[in-house]
Parts: C-alpha cells; sequence; structure tokens
C-alpha cells in the first residue's frame, strides 16, 4: 500500500469513526492513533479485533454483581506520561478516593515487553534497584530503572503491562493503561479512561472524601447534554486532535489535523474569555478531559507534535483555567511533568532517535507563579 492511499485511508476511517461514535466510547480512533506509538505498525494490522476490557460497577452483589463498589478492592495501573491514565488518576485526587482506589505508576519510558519473542515496546514497572537503560534502540538516556514513585507490580508480580493483559487472558491487545484492576478476582475491570472516570465520579461517593463533587451531574440532564457536547469537538481536534498531528505521514493530514486543532484552540480560548470552565462555571467531567491535555502542550506537542500554531502561555484565558484547575486540592500531585516528557521524548526513536528531552518553558513554574 503506498504512504499516500495508506495516509488518506487512515483519515478517512479516523473520519468515519469519529462521527458515527458516541463521546461516552472513543477508544477505536485512539487505538489506531496509539497503533503507530506502540507497534509502528501498517494501518492495515489495526484492522484487527482488539479485545477491551469495559466492565461496569454494579450494585446489589447478592443479585450477582461481578463488580461491585467496595473500599480498597479496586486498583489502577497508571502512566504518569499518558493522559488517558492521568485523567482517572485526577478524578479519583478530585473525589478523595486515595485511601479507596490504591494505585500503581509504571516506568514512563517504554521497554521491550517479550524481547525473546516479539519487537513490542510497551509500559514497563519500575525496579527501584535495577540498572539504568537507553531507549529501546540502544541510544539516548540513561534514564533511570525508576523514577520516583515508579514501582514493581503488587500483585502478580508482572514486569511489564502486557503480562497482566496476559494474565486476564488478552493476548492481542495493545496493552495501555489506564487499567483498572479487580484484586479479589484477579482481572481487569476496564481500560476504558472515559467510562473509568465517569464510575469513579458516581460509584464510590459512600468511601469519598469529597462525595458532594459531581463532575457529571446525574440530576441535570441540561448540563450533561453540554459536557457531550463539548467532548464530541474536543476529542477529536484536541485531545486526539495533538496525535494526528504528531504521527501523521503526510503534510495533507497534518494540514488537516493543524488546521482543526488551531480552530478549536482558538474555540477554547474565547468560551473561556466568558466562563470559568469548558462547559460552563462548576468544574466538569470535560475540564478533566481537557485539562490532561493542555496541561501537556507546550511542554511537548508543540515540540514534538508540531502543534506550534499556538501555546497556552500565549492564550491568557486558557493560562488562568489551567492553573485555576492545577491549584485546585490534590492536583498538582497528579501533574508530573518529568515523567510526561520523558515518555514523550524517549519512547518514540523513530521521532527522537536520541532521546533528548528539551530544556522547554517550565509550564509548571508558570502555573505556580504568583498572580499578576
Amino acid at each position: 500500500m503506498s504512504s499516500c492511499i495508506h495516509e488518506l485511508w487512515c483519515e478517512l476511517l479516523i473520519d468515519f469513526l469519529l462521527q458515527f461514535q458516541n463521546t461516552y466510547t472513543h477508544t477505536h480512533d485512539r487505538q489506531i492513533i496509539k497503533g503507530y506509538l506502540e507497534l509502528n505498525v501498517s494501518l492495515s494490522h489495526t484492522h484487527k479485533t482488539i479485545p477491551f476490557f469495559r466492565f461496569f460497577f454494579q450494585r446489589n452483589p447478592e443479585e450477582g454483581a461481578k463488580f461491585p463498589p467496595e473500599d480498597n478492592r479496586y486498583h489502577l495501573y497508571v502512566a504518569h506520561a499518558c493522559p488517558w491514565a492521568h485523567r482517572t488518576v485526577l478524578v479519583r485526587a478530585l473525589k478523595g478516593l486515595e485511601q479507596t482506589i490504591s494505585i500503581t505508576v509504571v516506568h514512563p519510558v517504554w521497554q521491550p515487553t517479550k524481547p525473546q519473542d516479539d519487537k513490542h515496546t510497551g509500559w514497563v514497572f519500575g525496579d527501584p534497584s535495577g540498572e539504568s537503560f537507553s531507549n529501546n534502540i540502544g541510544l539516548g538516556g540513561p534514564f533511570p530503572a525508576a523514577f520516583p514513585g515508579n514501582e514493581p507490580d503488587p500483585f502478580q508480580g508482572a514486569k511489564s503491562i502486557r503480562e497482566l493483559y496476559e494474565f486476564a487472558g488478552d493476548t492481542d491487545g495493545k496493552y495501555s493503561v489506564p487499567l483498572l484492576w479487580d484484586k479479589k478476582t484477579n482481572t481487569i475491570v476496564s481500560n476504558e479512561s472515559s467510562e473509568i472516570i465517569r464510575m469513579l465520579n458516581s460509584e464510590f461517593n459512600e468511601f469519598a472524601k469529597n462525595p458532594e463533587l459531581d463532575l457529571y451531574p446525574e440530576d441535570d440532564l441540561n448540563q450533561r447534554e453540554v459536557i457531550d457536547a463539548v467532548n464530541q469537538w474536543v476529542y477529536p481536534t484536541i485531545n486526539n486532535g495533538v496525535y494526528r498531528c504528531g504521527f501523521a505521514t503526510s503534510q495533507e493530514a497534518y494540514n488537516k489535523a493543524i488546521e482543526e486543532l488551531t480552530n478549536s484552540f482558538d474555540r477554547i480560548h474565547e468560551i473561556l474569555k466568558k466562563q470559568n470552565f469548558i462547559a460552563g462555571n462548576q468544574l466538569t467531567e470535560a475540564d478533566i478531559r481537557l485539562f490532561v491535555t493542555l496541561i501537556r502542550f507546550d511542554e511537548v506537542y508543540t515540540v514534538y507534535f508540531k502543534t506550534n500554531t499556538r501555546s497556552v502561555a500565549g492564550a491568557p484565558s486558557m493560562l488562568e483555567y489551567i492553573r485555576t484547575i492545577y491549584r485546585m486540592k490534590g492536583v498538582a500531585e497528579t501533574v508530573n511533568m518529568d515523567q510526561i516528557k520523558a515518555h514523550y521524548y524517549a519512547s518514540h526513536p523513530n521521532l527522537n532517535r536520541w532521546s533528548v528531552i528539551p530544556r522547554g518553558p517550565d509550564f509548571i513554574k508558570l502555573l505556580e507563579a504568583a498572580d499578576n
């Protein structure tokens, strides 16, 4: 397949999925983009069926509910680097569920997961007593065997996220994070971030320190419609838009993606001049989904993904918006820019062969600076 036809088919397929998906389920088109990151395979390989774990918490265990909400039963496997995983960590913090949902943070730099069997690279667990290493083609670094907070798998002794998927019966997936794990049955509940954050928002209130926070209000259908509408255009043009720019394989595909991203960026900037948050004047799920992309924008995406038509620092309403959320209780602790940058700049040697990590503008310092 020629590169032009390959890219055209990619764009057509992504557009098709974006038209017919609902905003609650967006895994399929993300996997197309993530396929470039994780496997660097041709588009034809992404057409195969990919198993997903998408169970939901259910009450009434006496009626046979498989995954009832329980205190200290569930565990999140996440990466500080991954924006999809960051969503779940952010909601966990805002709801005050740190003592209810335990967590393990994987190493930010992708490594071979089964070098004896194949060339797959992905998320591995930190090894505080291990040796430093280079990127997955043996260049760059050295990177520590564990960044602060990276720990071994506490339950199965797995060396990689892939091993957890295979333990749960998935040997053909993309081995992504976040991963919501049931410690009682030793299996995966869900790996779909949009659904995990809704479950964390509503199903654990009896254990939450901040149960009154409702990011997707059950009793306000109008607000839900606004949130869904925002998600519908922010996801393809901003959340996924940065990946469409960064992994475009033709100028035409890049031009289309950057045009859509720039227009949506300006749209957000104008909206936030008039209201405190993207879906109104209250923090909602739509802000969680937007925040995790914008917090990475200036340090990573403007350079690495070529989204340099705009910057958050250059958009006053957006900068103040990110600063407001960042300063909410528990949020700053979910942002680890060192690990974010280490992942992006060191995990894809086809984009950054020597894994040199730019110093950057110190965006976090800008957020922490005193108000003018």
